[in-house]
């Protein structure tokens, strides 16, 4: 990896934030730091709290401390994202090399009876990680994300936020994830949304995320994304959906997930109030939801 062209954000940047003074942890991945919290006892078996897209760790702060209390809670920020290593470039960053990056922290802290909690391009990255380390993971949770294979044309919605990202001159980060939720975020909430990227520079993982997305069947990641779904089909593993009720583009992904994994039949599926970052409109109520579908299926 070229030194030049990886970014560090300042610790600076991440002072004062509310409801986040959670201490960081570090692992290095491909040569770059990787962020992440690790919280409660670590004798448990831990929960991987995945973020997306323009998200962060920081998306997950009213969820890990309540699910801290009794389990360990594992919350990385991806490459390119939060107070993890940036590389400057879009084409720098692909859906294979953040499976690698997220693949090496698993295996960087060895991490086993996984429950993972996705969402966003967590879900994408995570629904992957699973079917292909399926020894490492006991149970998933899977809310307002999807494994998209490319065969199905994706809503028109979702063609015009991949043009916005990789073209417009302005990309408002906290505004993006305000827009995205029912709540409306505090001054201090958007700062801390920003606070990752000081400059455009720090900013390509961020505007490369959409269009690493599969869209069409020739795409380079559809055929390990069918891969993993041929796994997922034959997923025995509990497996329980918490979509939101205000997401316009993943709407309807839960019950795909419910119709074709068999470890969701019978499971407490449940939808909560609120935008595509329901960690932030339902924070508390998504938490009790994993706490109960761990409980139930341990």
């Amino acid at each position: 990896m070229n030194p030049e062209s990886v970014v560090r954000t300042p610790d600076a940047r991440f002072a004062d934030l509310p409801d986040y003074a959670f201490e960081p942890h570090y692992v290095e991945v491909d040569g770059m730091r990787m962020h992440y919290v690790d919280e409660g006892p670590r004798e448990t078996a831990p929960i991987l709290m995945l973020h997306g897209e323009p998200s962060w760790s920081f998306l997950y702060r009213h969820m890990i401390p309540p699910c801290a209390v009794h389990h360990r809670v594992i919350a990385p920020d991806l490459i390119g994202f939060g107070r993890s290593d940036k590389l400057t470039s879009i084409d720098d960053y692909t859906y294979q090399s953040h499976m690698d990056w997220m693949t090496a922290f698993v295996e960087a802290l060895d991490l086993s009876e996984i429950t993972l909690v996705c969402q966003d391009w967590g879900a994408l990255i995570g629904l992957r990680l699973a079917a292909e380390q399926e020894e490492r993971f006991a149970r998933i949770v899977a809310a307002n994300g999807f494994l998209v294979t490319g065969d199905r044309p994706p809503p028109r919605i979702f063609k015009l936020w991949k043009a916005f990202a990789r073209w417009s001159p302005w990309f408002p980060i906290s505004r993006i994830v305000d827009q995205g939720c029912f709540k409306t975020l505090s001054s201090d909430e958007r700062r801390a949304y920003d606070a990752p990227f000081p400059s455009a520079r720090y900013k390509a993982g961020t505007r490369a995320f959409p269009r690493l997305v599969p869209v069409t069947a020739g795409d380079p990641a559809a055929a390990a994304c069918r891969t993993a779904w041929d796994v997922l089909s034959r997923w025995e593993k509990p497996l329980l959906t918490t979509f939101s009720n205000g997401d316009p583009i993943m709407r309807g992904g839960d019950r795909l997930l419910q119709a074709h994994v068999p470890g969701a039949r019978g499971q407490a599926h449940t939808t909560l109030e609120g935008g595509h970052f329901l960690q932030e409109d339902a924070g508390p109520a998504f938490a009790q939801a994993v706490l109960d579908f761990i409980e139930v299926n341990s």
